[in-house]
């Protein structure tokens, strides 16, 4: 699904030289990398902080600790999306709040979080699936009206544009009042290993954020507010200070591959391939996923595989329906969207290096399948 050597080979000479000047001055954790890779995604995001971490469902979780939210308070979040959003929730004993999707973006419907609110709503985590930016701006209003906390979980989405209707532009993970990303090594800005981090324009949550990532630690040994050990490590931010100077390159490789691949399926029956915004940027393709109608997904899934094209199924069981989060408060007809998706949805292979003799071959291979 993607190729990170040849990724590597490109920028070899300067992720090498960055691993081994951490090497060299032997500061594996918090070493100037860390700070450095910070202020360089600060500036990036147009943020004012970026609190690193060890990996994006820490930073998810050290997130909503930061907003002192308390057991029962409710939250609302995708059903159509990755385990760890609503882990995190979960594991705070806070009450997760599951809402269908929309059947264009995949993100979380606005209308289903209007019918979710409740007097035990404090906050709504929005999902920038596949590298689409969720509808902000009408989050954000949302929030306002019900004074709710927004934690984006901009795990997939880095370096993705959110344009409002007065014509501005804002990155993804920087609109809410507090958002978390993944460095995980498929992402479109990724490390070697495990990584993540935190952003917020707030000084004050900023501050307490950086404590509880650390101990609950602001002095060595004082510890002022209850926290985790959660950190970047040096190594891992040498890698990706070497790698954020391509992000926008990279996504804009993912971005041309997309367009090659929904040109090819364009007008085809059973094929709903994902929009590109060419105004907003506003999806960054973490994955290319289509939609199979009236078609059999799975048979397709297994025909490529049989051509050696990596294919997934992104995701294959909602979370209402899966064994840690099923709660007698949600009916099936409340998740018509999510559990039409689960059907039809497949992802092809997406990442920087793909070539038009890549592109081709998976095009033709699916093309192939329905005739």
């Amino acid at each position: 699904m993607v190729d990170l050597k040849s990724q590597y080979d490109k920028i070899a000479a300067t992720v090498n030289a960055s691993i081994q000047e951490v090497l060299d001055t032997n500061t594996y954790i918090n070493g100037p990398q860390v700070q450095s890779f910070q202020k360089n995604l600060e500036e990036y995001l147009d943020v004012k902080h970026v609190i690193p971490c060890a990996n994006g469902t820490d930073a998810l979780q050290i997130a909503m600790m930061g907003l002192d939210l308390k057991p029962g308070d409710e939250v609302i979040t995708a059903d159509f999306t990755f385990a760890a959003t609503v882990e995190v929730i979960a594991l705070l004993q806070l009450t997760p709040v599951l809402v269908d999707v929309d059947l264009v973006n995949m993100n979380i419907s606005i209308e289903a979080i209007k019918k979710a609110i409740t007097p035990k709503t404090k906050a709504i985590v929005p999902v920038h699936l596949f590298g689409r930016a969720a509808n902000m701006e009408a989050i954000m209003q949302i929030a306002k009206e019900h004074n709710l906390y927004v934690i984006e979980d901009n795990a997939q989405a880095i370096g993705a544009n959110c344009k409002f209707s007065d014509g501005t532009k804002r990155k993804a993970g920087t609109i809410g009042h507090v958002a978390s990303t993944s460095f995980f090594p498929s992402k479109n800005l990724g490390c070697y290993g495990d990584g993540g981090a935190i952003f917020t324009n707030d000084d004050a949550l900023a501050h307490k954020i950086r404590g509880i990532a650390n101990h609950g630690m602001y002095v060595r040994y004082h510890h002022d507010v209850v926290g985790v050990n959660s950190r970047l490590d040096s190594i891992q931010a040498a890698v990706l200070n070497a790698k954020l100077p391509h992000l926008d390159a990279y996504c804009q490789a993912r971005q041309n591959a997309a367009r090659k691949y929904t040109a090819a399926f364009e007008g085809h029956k059973n094929i709903i391939a994902p929009s590109i915004c060419d105004i907003c940027d506003c999806h960054v393709f973490h994955q290319y996923t289509l939609r199979i109608i009236d078609g059999d997904r799975d048979a397709l899934m297994q025909h490529l595989l049989e051509k050696e094209i990596p294919c997934a199924i992104y995701y294959p069981i909602p979370l209402h329906s899966q064994k840690a989060y099923t709660d007698p408060r949600y009916k099936e007809e409340d998740f018509p969207v999510t559990n039409q998706l689960i059907k039809e949805v497949i992802s092809l292979p997406m990442h920087t290096e793909l070539e038009d003799e890549q592109i081709q071959y998976i095009t033709n291979a699916v093309l192939e399948f329905f005739k």
